[in-house]
């Protein structure tokens, strides 16, 4: 646990603290498996990091109803947990919400961002996307908004769920239920109650932990403009088939950011499954070697 602007994040980390570091970020740390992790840690060999965003895992919690910071105090704890590492600049990779965190650290605080790899993201925040961009796949949204919930309280149907709309946001390569079921059960696991107040607090906020999608958070202005000014080199990771953040908006990634490269997943949705693992860690390290 390391103390950041105010907030407690939880954080763990992989390999020789003398290797060039990694920063990972997500939603949860779970969204990079550990051995996905510990593989870039070894054959890089990298310092990797991993760690919870606020209101996820093992990080501070607020109230779920009314979250008291917006999309830019996640981009500053960035710099913040650095220092407090003793990093003076790291690698960045962010998968989906994370994507948005990293995009606007390496416009905000170029200084500590040696390379960018942006993985299932897209160049703006919640809500409608660009006209030019691909918007989220109707199927999907349709499911989200219509699939019901289930008992926020309840191991079983809380994983049961998450692997039902882990499918949902999967390409048509072999889905590995398995994993994400495993997956899921952790993230329940590691959900932080809330106290003191209502019982039903932790329950609640169990259900913005896993449901969320930051559509309330406040974004504050538009980046996609500044895209050209990033400095970093960057690497586009994407799956092919993400019905969440079709492909399009890696291809605008690619062409908006200077000096970029765009890796496309084939039959893979807003996913890491095991079997892109090869690829990934192997274009991760051949573009961390910068710097």
């Amino acid at each position: 646990m390391i103390t950041v602007n105010g907030v407690e994040l939880c954080l763990q980390s992989f390999g020789d603290t003398d290797a060039p570091p990694i920063l990972m970020i997500g939603n949860s740390m779970l969204n990079w498996p550990a051995e996905l992790c510990q593989r870039l840690a070894e054959e890089g060999p990298r310092f990797v990091i991993r760690y919870d965003l606020r209101d996820t895992g093992r990080s501070t919690t607020m109230d779920p109803d009314a979250p008291q910071y917006t999309l830019r105090d996640l981009v500053a704890d960035v710099p913040g947990l650095l220092g407090a590492l003793d990093l003076p600049r790291a690698h960045v990779v962010g998968f989906g919400v994370g994507g948005w965190i990293a995009q606007l650290v390496g416009l905000d605080h170029p200084d500590r961002v040696v390379t960018l790899t942006l993985v299932a993201t897209r160049p703006t925040a919640p809500g409608p996307n660009d006209p030019d961009l691909p918007e989220h796949s109707p199927a999907l949204m349709s499911h989200l908004m219509s699939a019901p919930e289930p008992d926020w309280g309840d191991r079983a149907s809380v994983v049961e769920y998450m692997v039902e709309t882990g499918r949902r946001y999967a390409g048509s390569g072999q889905y590995p239920e398995a994993e994400v079921r495993e997956t899921a059960g952790r993230i329940f696991d590691r959900t932080r109650a809330i106290a003191p107040g209502s019982a039903d607090l932790p329950k609640r906020h169990r259900a913005n932990q896993l449901a969320t999608t930051f559509a309330a958070l406040d974004s504050g202005e538009r980046w996609r403009e500044r895209l050209g000014d990033i400095t970093a080199p960057t690497l586009v990771i994407h799956g092919a088939e993400d019905p969440f953040f079709p492909f399009g908006n890696a291809e605008a990634l690619a062409k908006e950011i200077p000096r970029s490269e765009l890796l496309s997943l084939p039959a893979t949705g807003q996913e890491l499954p095991r079997r892109d693992w090869d690829t990934i860690v192997e274009a991760v390290l051949r573009h961390t070697s910068t710097g």
